[in-house]
């Protein structure tokens, strides 16, 4: 039997095995294995990438969030504006910080609603100050990015891209992460931008900002060894930067081959009963995930599992029904309507760069015998 697995992390290795092997030997042989040359080379060349004037690498996409969010100046008790359709980091990470979550439902393209927002913000709202907004560009495509920042700006309130799915998308000739106060990354080894462990980025055109980002990534110094802030550890290493910085070479193609494969998957499924991603005019989509909602999910999802194709659920539990969060986050008025119904109906069909074509036809196959 034809195994498709969801996604294959080795298979980009494989791919860029001999630029890979060539930069991580670089990086051993320098005897510099924290914050050094490749870490410094990459946050250039990815703040070049991203259109903006900093980078600043940091151990994880959850640090991101939080560092950026205290950068700002959010702490206890503050209120952040997020989705509850999300990677459970999202939420994590503004707690991390001392924030409150503040839970709003999502579009038909799976991103922030602005109306959800806009009822945050307003002066009826009785929760949790809003002092941050933290969208998150899910699957691969913009939220609806102008609508989000107009809101925000209204309200002086700083407005925090989460861009961990969508490395290279853009907005209207925009790349995202280069929008709001700051864009934040994470580089896990399945993400369009992979490390090979864990690893994440920020992104800002604020100089102060910056600066307070790098102090607080390593134990608030200004100047070694004395802590002018109150800090953390989380610093990017060298190995990594190296692996990044021939994937980031790599990401223009590697994003192609996506959106490529998701045009296989639109052709496949015309006529069938899944509905495709929706596109969001405006932006481009670099389909982290390829997501379909289905009204028999769970059935779908067993026979292509009995076919040797393994799918994926991005996200089976939105946070607030989580047991760590359930019953003590502060939900948007209109409530999570949409974000309960996705929970119910889609499902991640396998999408990598380096998908092998065989794999992909027996997807297809499969989808259109169980569909048809």
């Amino acid at each position: 039997m034809t195994r498709v697995n969801p996604t294959d992390p080795k298979a980009g290795y494989l791919a860029y095995r001999d630029e890979i092997d060539e930069a991580v030997k670089r990086a051993l042989e320098s005897g510099w294995y924290i914050l050094g040359n490749e870490v410094a080379a990459f946050e250039r060349e990815f703040a070049d990438y991203i259109g903006n004037k900093h980078a600043i690498g940091v151990a994880n996409g959850t640090d991101a969030i939080t560092l950026a969010l205290r950068g700002i100046g959010v702490g206890t008790g503050d209120g952040v504006a997020t989705v509850a359709h999300t990677a459970i980091a999202t939420v994590a990470a503004i707690e991390l910080a001392g924030a409150i979550p503040v839970l709003l439902d999502v579009d038909a393209h799976h991103c922030m609603d602005p109306a959800a927002l806009e009822s945050v913000l307003s002066p009826a709202w009785n929760g949790p100050k809003i002092k941050a907004v933290v969208p998150v560009h899910m699957y691969g495509q913009s939220a609806d990015i102008t609508a989000l920042k107009a809101l925000a700006d209204k309200a002086g309130v700083p407005l925090l891209e989460d861009t961990s799915h969508a490395h290279g998308a853009e907005w209207r000739g925009r790349r995202l992460g280069s929008i709001g106060r700051a864009g934040l990354f994470s580089l896990y080894p399945t993400k369009n931008l992979p490390a090979f462990g864990d690893a994440g980025i920020i992104t800002t055109d604020d100089d102060a900002l910056a600066q307070r980002i790098r102090s607080l990534r390593q134990y608030g110094w200004a100047h070694q060894p004395i802590s002018e802030i109150a800090g953390c550890n989380s610093r990017l290493d060298e190995m990594q930067a190296a692996i990044l910085r021939v994937r980031l070479k790599h990401l223009g193609e590697d994003n192609a081959h996506r959106q490529a494969i998701a045009s296989a998957y639109d052709q496949a499924l015309a006529g069938l009963p899944a509905l495709p991603p929706a596109r969001r005019a405006g932006s481009t989509h670099v389909f982290h995930q390829y997501v379909v909602e289905l009204s028999d999910r769970d059935r779908v999802q067993a026979a292509l599992a009995e076919r040797g194709v393994k799918t994926l659920i991005h996200y089976p539990v939105p946070a607030h029904l989580q047991p760590a969060y359930r019953d003590r986050l502060p939900i948007a008025p209109a409530g999570l309507g949409r974000t309960e119904h996705f929970a119910k109906n889609i499902l991640s069909l396998p999408l990598y760069p380096h998908l092998p074509d065989e794999s992909l036809r027996h997807v297809i196959a499969s989808l259109m015998e169980i569909l048809g």
